[in-house]
């Protein structure tokens, strides 16, 4: 989907020509005798039409309104979170519809900042995502272009800039993490980073076995030792700041599918273990967001990526391995494996001197029963970098939750036979999961999401939801301090015109964000 930025007061939305337009309506509006305010007003006095988060009001062919469609939604006191809900509810209304080229009001709005430009527009653009990869017939989506309307172009510009960069990355990570395992090999993954890497700024490194086993990472060769499908170490660099200033690490678990190995799982819904390498995915996501926003700091991104499988040569409970850092390592159980990947790569990240360090996997099930699908988990050892986290998903509207991470929960850790066991029972497993990745964190700050609930969907909506990348991505930019000040992007470069008083911001089409950039460096290797 195409995204457009107007300046358009209320009385010019009524001339735009469009298949529908979705009014955003809070419980305030300031009086104005425009065709759009009498409409509200009148719908609204005759009970037709609440102005409550959701709900929503249908016109056709509204006399004084150019739009095929109107649709009146309220947003109640209009907060982001209203907003999104408000979104989402229009554009369900407008599935299965003809509608081509909607127009999004947020000129109601008293308010309107950042937040709900974000809310809105990722909200859109997420009802737009469809997922076509592996399907024989494929039909071309019929909402092609979005235009947002506020009262100035000027001032929404930035936010306006950061929704769409983030709009590309969630669509990125959803598609990955939908794609079915063997169309999403770790060598797959591999692939992606490099077309990653021809936006600017952007490296990809891939390193296969020889090279792994040269790194000593032996608890991760373990797990993919059980795979016909070569392992693959993903290396992504984004060079936006010094050289001198120390990077963000962002490390993704890339198991591209999960049996349990040795340890297998039930059959029942093991399908979905194709989305264990949704970390992974949400990392992918990330750098597309920053290759299209070119904020000023520097970001790491890892991805140890395998598949887990129970061949004659996989692990067994009860093998001890050796990890890139030296510690011995009992595996109990084969299915506790996304742990025994990450540990190499957070020992990898040393290499860096990372100002800090963040994790994302779907780690446990245990998350699952403790935060449900609302928040992912939140562990770390660093009071600050805990605190920024927590703050980018409140803002981003991309939840997540400290848990505790007490030193008593290690001691079901303890093994007669290596450094450290891989599982310590089923009580407090996600915390425990932590504390095992938590060993190999003690040079840097550090911080775990275990994103096993909110990574995707089952059931009728089963898919990839993109998560945590607007958290991860909030994040950077708030590291950057991009959120107040956005350059203009040499990838999506925002058109200003001016034109009858209005001022219009277009995004240059996505093909564009694939240019080859002379920075980009990929280093190939055979299985």
């Amino acid at each position: 989907m195409d995204f457009e930025l107007k300046t358009l007061t209320r009385a010019r939305v009524c001339t735009e020509k469009c298949d529908a337009l979705v009014v955003l309506v809070p419980l305030d509006v300031a009086e104005g005798d425009d065709t759009l305010t009498v409409l509200v007003e009148a719908a609204t006095q005759s009970g037709d039409f609440e102005r409550k988060p959701g709900k929503l009001l249908q016109a056709y062919r509204t006399t004084g309104i150019a739009a095929t469609r109107v649709i009146l939604v309220g947003v109640g006191e209009g907060s982001a979170k209203n907003v999104r809900t408000a979104v989402i509810a229009a554009m369900g209304a407008l599935k299965g519809g003809n509608a081509q080229r909607v127009v999004l009001c947020l000129s109601l709005l008293k308010d309107a900042g950042a937040a709900q430009m974000q809310a809105a527009v990722v909200a859109c653009g997420d009802a737009a995502y469809s997922y076509s990869a592996t399907k024989s017939k494929v039909q071309p989506a019929k909402l092609q272009r979005a235009v947002v309307a506020v009262a100035s172009a000027a001032e929404a510009k930035a936010g306006f800039e950061k929704a769409v960069g983030l709009v590309k990355g969630i669509a990125l990570a959803k598609e990955w993490g939908n794609r079915p395992a063997n169309h999403a090999t770790p060598v797959m993954l591999a692939g992606a980073a490099r077309e990653l890497a021809k936006l600017p700024r952007i490296k990809a490194e891939i390193l296969g076995p020889k090279e792994v086993a040269k790194l000593g990472m032996g608890s991760f060769m373990a797990v993919a030792r059980g795979s016909e499908e070569p392992l693959r170490f993903i290396v992504l660099r984004y060079d936006g700041g010094l050289k001198a200033e120390a990077p963000v690490v962002l490390v993704g678990k890339g198991i591209t599918f999960d049996t349990g190995g040795i340890s297998i799982k039930p059959a029942s819904e093991m399908d979905e273990m194709k989305f264990d390498m949704c970390g992974a995915a949400s990392v992918l996501g990330a750098f597309r967001a920053l290759g299209e926003l070119q904020p000023k700091l520097n970001v790491i991104g890892l991805i140890p990526s395998c598949e887990n499988m129970p061949d004659g040569k996989a692990i067994k409970p009860g093998d001890v391995v050796t990890s890139m850092s030296g510690q011995t390592i009992e595996i109990l159980n084969t299915d506790a494996e996304g742990r025994l990947v990450l540990c190499d790569a957070l020992t990898y990240a040393e290499r860096f001197k990372p100002r800090a360090v963040v994790d994302i996997a779907t780690l446990t099930g245990a998350c699952v029963v403790a935060l449900g699908a609302v928040r992912s988990g939140l562990f770390s050892s660093d009071d600050a970098l805990a605190q920024s986290l927590l703050k980018a998903g409140e803002n981003s509207l991309d939840l997540c939750w400290r848990m505790p991470l007490d030193d008593d929960y290690a001691d079901g850790l303890k093994s007669n036979f290596a450094d450290v066991a891989n599982v310590a029972g089923r009580a407090g497993g996600a915390v425990t999961a932590a504390k095992f990745l938590q060993r190999f964190s003690s040079k840097f700050p550090w911080a775990h999401l275990d994103i096993a609930g909110t990574a995707w969907k089952g059931g009728a909506a089963k898919g990839s939801t993109g998560r945590p990348v607007a958290l991860l991505v909030e994040y950077l930019l708030a590291h950057a301090g991009h959120a107040a000040q956005v350059a203009q992007s040499p990838v999506s470069a925002l058109l200003v015109k001016e034109k009858k008083g209005d001022a219009a911001v277009k995004k240059a089409p996505a093909k564009s964000a694939f240019k080859a950039s002379p920075k980009t460096r990929v280093k190939a290797v055979r299985p």
